[in-house]
């Protein structure tokens, strides 16, 4: 039986958190959901996950700290660490990648571009 792959979404805006949530379960993931970059780091320190959505603007900490501290701090270099936001410009994507980013998900997010991502890096997983 196969591994079902395990996200954790992370953003201040329930709604947004909810419909990612909600998506990934359609594309036969779990999915966890964390309200702020520092929750989202103590889940990471606990447990093990196959992908990460981090939106950028977010009150404390943003995510492009977030993802800087998951990469030096936590060591989690393997871990693919998506950019899940409305401000994904070209000129953006360079300062995203330099940020430690492997991909962005623009928003709002639709079930085909929540597809195409998971299939990216989970494409064992088919519906």
């Amino acid at each position: 039986m196969k591994e079902v792959p395990l996200a954790l979404v992370v953003d201040d805006n329930a709604l947004n958190g909810r419909l990612a949530s909600a998506l990934l379960h359609r594309l036969g993931w779990q999915a966890q959901v964390a309200q702020d970059g520092p929750q989202a780091l103590e889940l990471l320190e606990r447990q093990r996950f196959d992908l990460l959505l981090l939106d950028l603007r977010m009150p404390s900490l943003d995510g492009a700290e977030v993802c800087r501290r998951v990469r030096k701090e936590l060591r989690l270099s393997s871990l693919p660490v998506v950019a899940y936001t409305a401000h994904g410009l070209r000129q953006e994507r360079a300062d995203l990648c330099a940020a430690g980013f492997d991909d962005l998900l623009p928003k709002p997010t639709t079930f085909d571009d929540m597809q195409q991502l998971c299939r990216k890096y989970a494409p064992e997983v088919s519906l």
